[in-house]
């Protein structure tokens, strides 16, 4: 009896390289379906972006759009017990609830706006007492922008622990003070720069550092950026250095190496400076000299990206 050819037998190679190309494809597709700036279009970008990535403890009211009803109020936190995406908590002695929203999540959406409206109108009618795990949202799910009021700032409050997280009717629990105990341990110390949008001080521990997220095109800002390293000006002044800079959901967050020892507001003065010099420098529009091009190539050099 004849053999069986192996040639015929298990899946034709170019029915498996169609497979791989169409992986390849929707992967790219996907990709491009995810926005580069998820918050762009709110006012309250740059800090929302510093929320998700790395200010520890933080909650601000949530500026809801027209149209968007609920009967609690909504905040928007830095991240809640389990890193869940949001949860409701009862009113009491004819107090409103409240629904929180968290940025820190431990499931990460591929669009973090999507997920915050997601999330933002779960808590809006949801029952009281509900936890949201992750937030699902779809083609339907309403832009972020259309959710939130498009022209609001967050009014944020910097916590320095998350004894929050037991506001507002919520009974305590061994398991509970252990989560906040953990939590409080592993925060660095935070403060948001006053008059300064979304520029923070973190203690780190040697050293202390300025994180400042900037809302203008990447490119535009980098050139900025070279123009006033390349004239010696991109510096807080005494016991400052610029360490470098990171990109998250779209945006350019410069860092500064910072003395610990001086008090967080002690280095505002200094940042407005700076925000006026790169004002300056955004708004000139002369070519590169040879000096800010080698200053724009050393400090791409020192990029990293987050998100």
């Amino acid at each position: 009896m004849a053999k069986k050819s192996k040639r015929n037998s298990g899946p034709r190679s170019d029915s498996k390289r169609a497979e791989l190309l169409a992986k390849r494809r929707a992967e790219r597709e996907q990709a491009s379906a995810v926005p580069a700036r998820p918050f762009a279009g709110l006012a309250a970008e740059c800090d929302l972006v510093a929320m998700r990535e790395f200010v520890p403890s933080a909650t601000a009211p949530l500026p809801l759009a027209d149209g968007i009803d609920t009967a609690r109020e909504l905040s928007v936190v830095t991240v809640l017990p389990g890193a869940v995406s949001a949860l409701t908590r009862p009113g009491e002695d004819g107090v409103a609830g409240t629904g929180l929203v968290g940025m820190q999540v431990q499931a990460h959406a591929e669009d973090p706006g999507a997920e915050l409206s997601a999330a933002t109108l779960w808590a809006a009618g949801a029952e009281d007492g509900e936890s949201l795990m992750a937030a699902e949202y779809n083609s339907d799910t309403r832009p972020v922008a259309e959710v939130l009021r498009a022209d609001a700032d967050l009014d944020i409050t910097v916590h320095s622990d998350f004894q929050w997280w037991l506001e507002r009717a919520v009974e305590s629990s061994p398991q509970i003070e252990q989560a906040i105990t953990q939590a409080n341990e592993l925060m660095m110390p935070s403060a948001r720069l006053e008059g300064v949008r979304a520029a923070w001080w973190v203690d780190a521990g040697e050293r202390a550092h300025l994180r400042w997220v900037r809302p203008e095109d990447e490119d535009a800002l980098m050139l900025a950026l070279a123009r006033v390293h390349a004239a010696e000006g991109l510096t807080l002044g005494e016991g400052s250095r610029f360490a470098g800079s990171f990109r998250a959901h779209g945006l350019l967050v410069p860092v500064f190496d910072l003395d610990r020892d001086k008090h967080p507001q002690e280095w505002t003065e200094a940042t407005v400076a700076l925000g006026a010099r790169l004002d300056e420098a955004l708004a000139d529009d002369r070519p590169m000299t040879s000096a800010e091009r080698r200053s724009r190539d050393g400090l791409r050099a020192r990029q990293v990206t987050l998100r």
